[in-house]
């Protein structure tokens, strides 16, 4: 035979990794497990089974927990958090570090475990999980140690409630736990039903690094035990699973007063241009979709291949599937485990199986006897809204479809209610970086995929769900500020009988693509001052209304495009426009309310506009410092369309505090004026009139807040909604924003001093952080 004969017809030899260390500890935990609360397992009830997917073997008998499980654990991590907290970065730290340490330690056993658990492929949970599992303890070894010094206006959230999926077990509780622990919260966590073991291995390692009692409770069961933990007596609720989930743990907590961050589902796209290196992308692809059998929510199952290559592109991704291994996941030459259990199985064969469209094509492999396989499969020549290019099929399934154009592309790709993350491939660096800001995606990899690192934040956008992950922006998420709040009290407007002090009428309107518009009902309401003296009428808005606003606001999304430079001297020029006519809004102000501190009302709002356009240039991502050669930069974006129920106590300074921190970072916003003074707004737009704002960027609503809320929160086309009324709405308003999975920002029954400046919480509330990674060199 020649050499290259030899070459041709080399098979890859197995190389099994032995699983005995794994199954000793099992065995040594008497292969049935209770959960772990308060530093200690609880007697084991065997409610149900772990199996090995790979061949159906049984694992181990887990528990089921019940109501008063959950109430235990919640009430270990309430009575240990304060002392946590107290402990102080140094000091948790140095847990931190420990457990960083142990779980470097106990790798392997980590990595095979994992394997036998979930049948990903060894070298998958060996080189790519738990390395990042460490180097988040690691790296919020750091953010604990950080924390006096660099966030000492913040604190704890608390006790935090964490859920976690099958397809990352360890990596996910990772993500959740070290940040918590870092900021001094402290949490109960539930695992996936099928995937539990490794979460009970880390319950192990809490207890060698001597992690006090009941800073780490792990409940183990189905998602029964979820919606319990939901409901129980915690802080903050941080899932990672199914969108449809997360709509209904948005639902229950709405007005509860829970932090909530949401990682959902995706149908990531993967863009390849006619100039990119074809091989390189195509290898690329298969760790975007063949990576942990496709059971990834990042996964690039969507690909999108420029027309004049994707002949070729096609044929050569054929051929490289082909050459996939299936089989026994913990043998180190194994490309594609098995799926995580018969009915994840079950429902990648009856999507597959049910699709008429298009061409599909399963790769020529040898497939395993026994055990939950499915082929790596590639379905071309579909349409962009057919069924399977709109939902995810989380499995190793890869559908495709083609476009001409650069801005084809970028239509094509956001044509999806998610936005988690996209591959970008294309040797024009100038191409990339155009191409990636125009993506709805929390992260965008550029010539590269599923790159993921504890420095740089992971999240998404749209019905992939809200909050960042890693990172400084990650942070922001297990922590509060550090401020003292007063019950809200309900405001409400003066009642009176007497005529208006000037007969003349002057007519206010609402305010809606940059002209003045009669309201949809027809209706008005008389505003009186303290005296009973007619100062006006205010229009009542409606929900169609609330519908032209929100038109008006989405016709006007070039505004989001202009430089920060522009927004501050419009900024600039509004302030200077409302100095000029400060006298008469002091006056109007102290008619409406008749508080007599309306010139420092006055005052404060020219300040907040000035502080608006000073940040408008300023408030900047960063260059996180990951572990590869290249960059990944955290890009601030703005949120979109923002529908706001401004303060009712301060009608100028409140609407003027939510509206130029909004603007200022480029997005639009749908104002709800102060409902009992609501002149100081219908004013304030002839100010608006004559500083250039462009039509459509600020559109302002009168009326009443409870019946605006629901029509804003519920709308498809706001992305945020923020809640500042004197009216508590926020139960209702986080209820309804679960249509779109829309951000929320509300009170909480909750006052605050809007003469204290508040723009940086604004500014982060104004933006969401996109992560766009982009490797360099050859």
């Amino acid at each position: 035979m020649t050499v290259k004969d030899i070459y041709d017809t080399m098979e890859y030899g197995p190389a099994p990794e032995s699983a005995a260390d794994a199954l000793a500890w099992i065995v040594d935990q008497g292969a049935k497990f209770g959960h772990f609360i308060d530093g200690s397992f609880t007697s084991p009830t065997s409610d149900f089974e772990s199996h090995n997917p790979a061949n159906g073997e049984t694992l181990a008998t887990l528990s089921q927990a019940t109501q008063d499980n959950v109430q235990a654990a919640v009430s270990a991590a309430r009575k240990a958090q304060g002392k946590w907290e107290k402990l102080g970065g140094h000091g948790r730290a140095k847990y931190l570090y420990a457990l960083a340490r142990l779980i470097q330690k106990h790798a392997r056993l980590f990595a095979v475990l994992e394997t036998l658990d979930n049948g990903k492929p060894i070298r998958e949970s060996r080189d790519i999980d738990v390395p990042l599992v460490h180097r988040h303890f690691y790296y919020h070894a750091g953010m604990a140690q950080l924390m006096d010094s660099e966030l000492p206006d913040r604190g704890a959230l608390g006790v935090c409630g964490q859920i976690v999926p099958w397809n990352f077990p360890l990596l996910m509780l990772a993500w959740k736990v070290a940040p918590a622990l870092a900021m001094g919260n402290t949490v109960v966590l539930k695992p996936a039903e099928y995937t539990s073991l490794t979460a009970l291995l880390f319950a192990d390692i809490c207890k060698q690094a001597g992690l006090p009692k009941g800073v780490v409770n792990i409940l183990t069961g189905d998602g029964a035990v979820g919606e319990m933990i939901v409901a129980s007596d915690v802080d903050k609720i941080a899932f990672t699973g199914s969108t449809e989930v997360g709509r209904l743990i948005r639902k229950a907590t709405a007005g509860s007063g829970k932090s909530l961050t949401l990682e959902l589902g995706g149908k990531s796209p993967y863009i390849v241009f006619d100039d990119a290196d074809i091989d390189s992308a195509v290898e690329g692809l298969v760790d975007a979709i063949w990576f942990n059998q496709g059971q990834v929510c990042c996964a690039g199952s969507r690909l999108l291949v420029q027309e004049g290559i994707a002949d070729r592109f096609h044929k050569k991704l054929k051929t490289r599937m082909d050459g996939l291994r299936l089989g026994n996941p913990l043998d180190k030459c194994i490309d594609v485990g098995a799926v995580v259990d018969p009915v994840q199985l079950h429902t990648i064969t009856e999507m597959v199986a049910a699709n008429k469209e298009g061409e599909t094509y399963s790769a020529n492999v040898e497939m395993p006897a026994e055990g939950c396989f499915y082929p790596p499969t590639l379905i071309t020549g579909l349409a962009p809204s057919s069924h399977l290019m709109q939902e995810e099929i989380f499995g190793p399934v890869l559908v495709s479809t083609t476009f001409r154009t650069p801005d084809e592309a970028v239509q094509v790709a956001n044509n999806t209610r998610y936005g988690l993350a996209a591959s970008v491939w294309t040797e024009n660096v100038n191409l990339a970086l155009d191409i990636a800001p125009k993506l709805v995606a929390g992260v965008v990899w550029v010539n590269a995929t599923n790159l993921f690192d504890a420095a740089a934040g992971f999240g998404g956008m749209r019905e992939s769900g809200f909050g960042r992950e890693g990172g400084w922006e990650g942070l922001s998420a297990y922590t509060r500020p550090k401020v003292t709040t007063k019950a809200l009290s309900s405001i409400v407007g003066f009642t009176g009988d007497k005529g208006p002090t000037d007969p003349l009428d002057r007519t206010p309107k609402l305010y809606v693509g940059g002209k003045q518009a009669r309201p949809d009902g027809g209706y008005s309401t008389n505003v009186y001052s303290k005296a009973g003296t007619l100062l006006g009428q205010a229009p009542i808005a409606n929900r169609k209304d609330v519908r032209n606003a929100v038109e008006a606001a989405q016709a006007a999304k070039g505004w989001s495009k202009t430089t920060g430079h522009l927004r501050a001297q419009i900024l600039y020029y509004i302030a200077e426009n409302l100095s000029a006519r400060g006298d008469e809004f002091a006056a109007r102000i102290n008619a409406l309310t008749n508080a007599r501190n309306g010139k420092r009302e006055v005052d404060a709002s020219i300040e907040r506009l000035f502080s608006a356009a000073a940040w408008a240039d300023k408030y900047d991502g960063q260059v996180h410092n990951v572990p590869i050669r290249g960059v990944a930069l955290a890009m601030r974006e703005p949120m979109g369309v923002i529908g706001a129920l401004c303060p009712d106590e301060n009608p100028l300074l409140g609407l003027i505090s939510v509206m130029a921190p909004a603007i200022a970072m480029g997005n639009r916003v749908v104002l709800a004026a102060s409902e009992p003074f609501p002149l100081a707004a219908t004013d304030f737009y002839q100010v608006l009139d004559t500083s250039d704002v462009p039509a459509g960027v600020v559109n302002i609503l009168t009326g009443a807040h409870a019946e605006l809320a629901k029509p804003l929160a519920s709308h498809l086309d706001v992305d945020a909604v923020w809640s500042f009324s004197s009216t508590d709405l926020g139960q209702e308003i986080e209820a309804a924003s679960a249509g779109n999975l829309k951000r929320t920002w509300v009170n909480n029954a909750q006052s605050r001093d809007w003469f204290e400046d508040h723009s940086r919480a604004f500014l982060e509330a104004a933006t969401d952080v996109k992560n766009i990674w982009v490797p360099y060199g050859e």
